[in-house]
């Protein structure tokens, strides 16, 4: 009687748990079994919530089952981020990693891919991954105005497409209606509240369901945490003078997080970029300003020109994942050290598996990337309408903030003519009371979502904890043992971390005792921390 009271109390779906009556249902069937007990499923929600009985759309779910289900206490969602990213793919790569053992018993994880997103109904502008070759430049952002135009170019040619083929989804892509959806994912497996995790753009999703439904939280972890108020709409005018990327700042979170990375390669053991890392890292910048150098992937024998934006891109990816930091320092000497096409492919491959992160230098199969990131973040965000906005704010980020200002800003200059919007967005308040405590979690140098953003949350949200870590990369995931036992505590037992607790991460970066080698279950968590990757970034732009 004690256990059901409890369940009661905290709202959670016994092992038993069933769609509550008139909730959408989930008809489960295997799938996947090669990477696990998987099932999947689609949920039809209402394409416009403000006519729940107009056109419907699919939205594809799976789930990893509790692994001791007389003791599940119900259903964990999860999402990577993005914005756009694949919430079955995360699920079905990550899950088995992302938690503890105690944890996996007792919840059967889900992910799901948002609407207009991958498997669920689909925002698609190109009939095929080829016709995205007008999107491609040899640049990850531009540094000029001849290479601005070239970047223009590209983005009215996606504008143009989508404003033909895109459907009337695209008017239905922002985070409130997945906000909308994930409630009734909720209530489709029968739980009563949400137990949800969110990292990087998972986070705003996390937030605005928190306000939207905040008597229907159970426990919502956020983690690599955005600024909602950045995000959405910024601060007086600066909707319409500063981009939203902009706006975040991550140029700062970045800049201090590769700030680090010289400091601690100077400092440690086994960095092949030191010492003078910091100094020699400009001087190779300048060097790549002045022109491309060739590099020749080993495996397929296609050469390309790496030039100055695509060490930044390198750099700010590398950020993302410190256990790569050793490969980072390698490629860099690779650089400077002049060594062959040959080798330096070989260094970047390397890399490249170390972070878990490939660059697309070809044409993946279709995944529509290219239209799911505008999608949401523009449906989202206020923001200027004039490129001139764009070009001029990322020289200004540069000038004050670093290496990060302008790619960080350029992320989002398909918003300034994006044909679609969603009325239905969420632009806060962000200050509503949850029925439970959200847990807040956020990295001392995230190269994305820099601390600063977990701190305004915390702030924001009256019922919410802040875990502070001491560690390097894109959110706490597989970072520390601490984080992970905090996190099991407030998944099981909704129970939060005392004020002012800071954990700190298990290996740092350059000690003795950081793994020079990936084995297949570092790899396999390279791999889910390279999911969290904005979908801007991952896109092919070469």
């Amino acid at each position: 009687m004690l256990a059901l009271a409890i369940t009661a109390a905290l709202g959670l779906a016994g092992p038993a748990a069933s769609a509550a009556p008139g909730a959408p249902s989930i008809s489960w069937s295997s799938c996947n079994r090669d990477l696990g007990p998987f099932e999947c499923g689609t949920v039809q929600v209402p394409l416009d919530y403000s006519d729940p009985s107009g056109a419907a759309i699919s939205i594809a779910v799976v789930r990893l089952p509790a692994a001791d289900p007389a003791r599940r206490i119900g259903s964990l969602f999860i999402n990577p981020g993005g914005p756009g990213g694949s919430g079955v793919d995360f699920a079905l790569f990550a899950a088995p990693f992302l938690f503890s053992s105690e944890v996996r018993a007792k919840f059967d994880i889900v992910g799901f891919d948002p609407r207009g997103v991958a498997r669920s109904t689909a925002l698609r502008c190109f009939g095929t991954a080829k016709q995205w070759t007008p999107l491609f430049t040899p640049f990850a952002f531009p540094s000029n105005p001849e290479e601005e135009a070239v970047w223009q170019a590209a983005d009215l040619y996606l504008d143009g497409a989508c404003a033909q083929r895109g459907g009337k989804i695209i008017d239905h892509m922002a985070t409130a209606d997945v906000a909308r959806d994930l409630d009734a994912l909720r209530a489709a497996v029968g739980d009563t509240r949400l137990t949800y995790a969110g990292y990087s753009y998972g986070t705003y999703l996390g937030v605005t369901y928190a306000n939207l439904f905040p008597s229907r939280v159970r426990a919502v972890i956020v983690d690599g945490v955005l600024d909602p108020i950045a995000w959405s709409t910024g601060v007086g005018n600066e909707g319409t003078t500063i981009p939203f990327s902009t706006r975040l700042h991550s140029d700062l979170g970045a800049q201090a997080t590769l700030n680090e990375f010289f400091r601690l390669c100077d400092a440690g053991v086994g960095c092949a970029f030191a010492p003078n890392s910091a100094s020699r890292f400009a001087a190779l910048g300048a060097r790549l300003r002045q022109g491309p150098i060739t590099i020749i992937d080993p495996s397929t024998g296609q050469a390309f020109e790496f030039n100055y934006s695509l060490l930044i891109l390198q750099a700010l990816i590398g950020m993302y994942n410190s256990s790569s930091w050793p490969f980072l320092a390698a490629f860099f000497a690779a650089l400077e050290a002049s060594a062959s096409a040959t080798q330096l492919g070989a260094s970047l491959n390397s890399l490249d598996e170390s972070t878990g992160f490939i660059t697309k230098r070809g044409f993946p199969n279709y995944r529509n990337n290219v239209e799911a990131f505008p999608a949401i973040a523009c449906s989202d965000s206020d923001n200027p309408d004039s490129y001139a906005a764009w070009s001029q704010q990322g020289a200004l980020a540069d000038q004050n903030d670093g290496y990060f200002g302008r790619i960080w800003t350029w992320i989002s200059s398909i918003c300034a003519k994006w044909p679609g919007s969603d009325e239905a967005r969420y632009v806060g308040p962000f200050t509503r009371t949850t029925a439970n405590p959200v847990l807040v979690i956020g990295n001392q140098f995230d190269p994305a979502t820099r601390y600063q953003g977990a701190v305004t949350v915390h702030g924001l949200l009256p019922n919410s904890a802040l875990l502070t870590v001491h560690g390097w990369g894109h959110t706490s995931l597989f970072l520390s043992a601490c984080v992970d036992a905090a996190v099991s505590a407030y998944l099981l037992r909704v129970a939060v971390p005392a004020s002012g607790t800071v954990c700190e991460q298990d290996v740092v970066p350059f000690a003795p005792t950081l793994a020079t080698r990936l084995g297949s279950r570092d790899a396999s968590r390279a791999r889910a921390r390279a999911a969290l990757t904005p979908n801007a970034l991952a896109q092919p732009r070469d």
